[in-house]
This record gives structure tokens, sequence and C-alpha cells, in this order.
């Protein structure tokens, strides 16, 4: 049904900038809301950054990340990137991409991306 696909992850040191792309393909139809998560071994996955399709679109990010991190997405598309300034150690965990329909069928439903790792050095 649904695609998502990750790429960006990698190791850095402190202080330092990633930017983690995604796309999603298949039945998408209507308004989504797509975003970055992010799970570190043994916590739950929380949220990183979310933007809404259309326009104009609405960001929310974690107040952690605020300030450091931004979300983006070209409209009309299902893509989405997450630029990272000023990492930090805390920042290190697998991120995930994520999709959720806002209307049809699959309204609510959570797609998945496979995870990609973020690993920021002191």
């Amino acid at each position: 049904q649904v695609q998502v696909d990750e790429s960006g992850g990698g190791s850095i040191q402190a202080g330092g900038s990633l930017t983690l792309s995604c796309s999603a393909s298949g039945d998408l139809f209507g308004p989504n809301v797509m975003g970055w998560y992010r799970q570190t071994s043994g916590e739950e996955r929380v949220l990183v950054a979310t933007v809404t399709s259309g326009g104009p679109a609405t960001t929310n990010y974690a107040d952690s990340v605020k300030g450091r991190f931004t979300i983006s997405r070209p409209r009309g598309q299902n893509v989405v990137y997450l630029q990272m300034n000023g990492l930090k150690p805390e920042d290190t965990a697998v991120y995930y991409c994520n999709l959720r329909p806002m209307g049809g069928s699959l309204r609510g439903h959570d797609f998945w991306g496979q995870g990609t790792q973020v690993t920021v050095s002191s």
C-alpha cells in the first residue's frame, strides 16, 4: 500500500550537521502528515518534528530540537527533509520517518520507514 524510505543517517561529532531525507509512495490520496521520530535502546519512540501536507504547511517540533532542527517538505510532494544542526550526543538515536494519512480509508494509520541511525560523538 504505502512505502516509506529514509536516508541520510551517519556518525558525526557534536556541533556538526546532518540532513535526513524521506520519501513515501503508494496509495496516497488526500492530506497527510509526515514527520520524524527517534528511538534509543530501551526507550519509546518519540516525536522529533512533523509537517502537514498542502499549504500553508504546519510544523511541530519537540522542545529538545527547537532552534536546531528544521523540517521541510516541497509542496505537493510526499517527501520530507530534516536538517539537523548543532547536533548533541543526546541526539544519538535511530530516526524513523512516518506518514499518517488524514483522510480516506487509511486515515490515522501510521506508515513507518525502516529507520536510519544517527550517532553523535562528544
